[in-house]
């Protein structure tokens, strides 16, 4: 594995071969990577690589044991929490998510009237609720409460979570809504939200090395990795705290993390889990809107279902995919803005390595690319909530969205309309109205298609 990275799509004739983890490091500008390999039902391997302290600090080499932020990873972790009250029947899935809540309620509007939220479609990213994701707050500033950040109230960074679609009529990417289900789940059982994860998850499923708490002990923070930059540099403290936790505020290993995985494995393929029953982990499996199931993106692959989830902090990138009916999966984390692109090139040397059905390397042809179309294509767009720039240098055209990982990525032409990225095997096809002007562009990314419209 470790010599045999590559990009998911290849340039014919580019002479693009297997590369070097430790290189690709380096080009990436990633401190540090840790990886735990999923074969057979069991962690078969954890390694870990780099270095987690910025310059001028003494150097702490990567371990196992190195605690990462795990960012949106958080959140299919969160829905097993929230799923074992589900099976206690202590919350109800299909329920008004309002009749879960006391101190704050989501505001009535006419969209809610017509169809009150649920946790189903919290879970789901279908409930209209807002709030893409959470900015972090610098050490040694104010935090504050789970209200707070509900209602958009200072000292939060964040706006107000509302409803501002009827639910269940659109798939959105809500960080917002899992605060939500953070409140739901600390109201129904009085407990802060990392006590009853630690109870509830963590401690079951041995991972000994995870917490939520926002403020790490001095113990947690000898072994928290720094963060880092798109251009290399340490965050200030070292990492941001995150108060929203069901959403993004999980530390922890990949051995750790490998246990979530190995989990819904064991209660999909119907054996006994340590958390989720067997018809849980087939809720969460069940696709509903968008390509999402219940805390976790799903795809069909006819005899098996793969699950998995990434995420992003401020310095940090997360990645944890599985298969039912395989006992394959991982665990990645790292401690860079850059480390999505990393992931995606060790993710294509495990394919090949332990042959998974996904990530395999695709071969393209690229043509040379216009100045002139470049500049027509250049501009701001608006691709699922989320802001795309793409930049024309010459003959050469990037993209750049939160939605890819923070670094630019180079577009390869196709055609006049058609482009490709290496980083990522997914096309972008130009649209043009009868003017002739780009108005935007649709995205394929295996079977689903996206739309975006120019903003500027």
């Amino acid at each position: 594995m470790e010599s045999g990275l590559s990009t998911p799509v290849v340039i014919r004739g580019s002479g693009g071969g297997k590369m070097d983890l430790r290189e690709r490091m380096d080009f990436h500008k990633v401190p540090a990577v840790s990886i735990a390999l999923i074969e057979n039902g069991r962690v078969e391997w954890a390694r870990a690589y780099g270095l987690v302290s910025a310059d001028g600090e003494p150097p702490r080499p990567a371990t196992v044991n190195t605690l990462f932020q795990a960012a949106s990873v958080s959140k299919p972790v969160s829905a097993l929490g929230a799923m074992q009250l589900v099976q206690q029947g202590t919350l109800a899935l299909d329920a008004p998510a309002n009749d879960h809540l006391n101190a704050w309620k989501i505001p009535d509007n006419a969209f809610t009237r017509a169809t009150p939220p649920t946790l189903r479609m919290l879970l789901n990213h279908s409930a209209g609720t807002t709030v893409h994701g959470y900015f972090g707050y610098p050490q040694g500033t104010a935090l504050p409460s789970l209200l707070q950040v509900l209602d958009g109230a200072p000292p939060a960074d964040s706006d107000p979570v509302r409803v501002d679609v009827q639910p269940g009529t659109l798939w959105r990417y809500s960080g917002g809504g899992f605060s939500v289900v953070q409140l739901m789940v600390t109201e129904a059982t009085g407990q802060s939200f990392g006590q009853y994860m630690q109870r509830a998850v963590l401690g079951p499923l041995g991972m000994t090395h995870s917490t939520f708490d926002v403020d790490l002990s001095p113990r947690q923070r000898a072994l928290a990795a720094t963060g880092f930059s798109t251009e290399g540099t340490p965050v200030a403290g070292g990492w941001r705290r995150y108060p929203e936790s069901a959403a993004a505020g999980l530390w922890t290993t990949p051995t750790d993390l490998a246990q979530v995985v190995l989990e819904v494995q064991r209660a999909a393929d119907g054996a006994a889990g340590k958390v989720l029953t067997h018809a849980s982990a087939q809720q969460m499996l069940r696709r509903g809107m968008g390509e999402y199931g219940l805390g976790l993106y799903v795809e069909d692959l006819g005899g098996r279902t793969s699950f998995a989830h990434s995420g992003g902090t401020n310095g940090f990138r997360a990645q944890i995919y599985g298969y039912t009916h395989s006992g394959k999966g991982v665990a990645i984390l790292t401690n860079s803005d850059n480390g999505a692109a990393l992931i995606s090139e060790i993710l294509a040397s495990i394919s090949a390595e332990y042959d998974w059905p996904e990530f395999k390397v695709t071969e393209k042809v690229a043509v040379a690319g216009d100045t002139a179309i470049n500049q027509q294509i250049a501009g701001t767009y608006r691709l699922m909530d989320t802001p795309v720039v793409i930049s024309a240098e010459g003959e050469r055209l990037y993209l750049q969205s939160d939605l890819f990982g923070a670094a630019r990525m180079e577009l390869h032409a196709q055609s006049a309309t058609a482009f490709f990225t290496t980083d990522q095997d997914m096309v972008l096809n130009a649209t043009r109205n009868a003017e002739n002007k780009v108005t935007g562009f649709s995205l394929v990314r295996g079977a689903s298609t996206y739309a975006a419209t120019r903003t500027k």
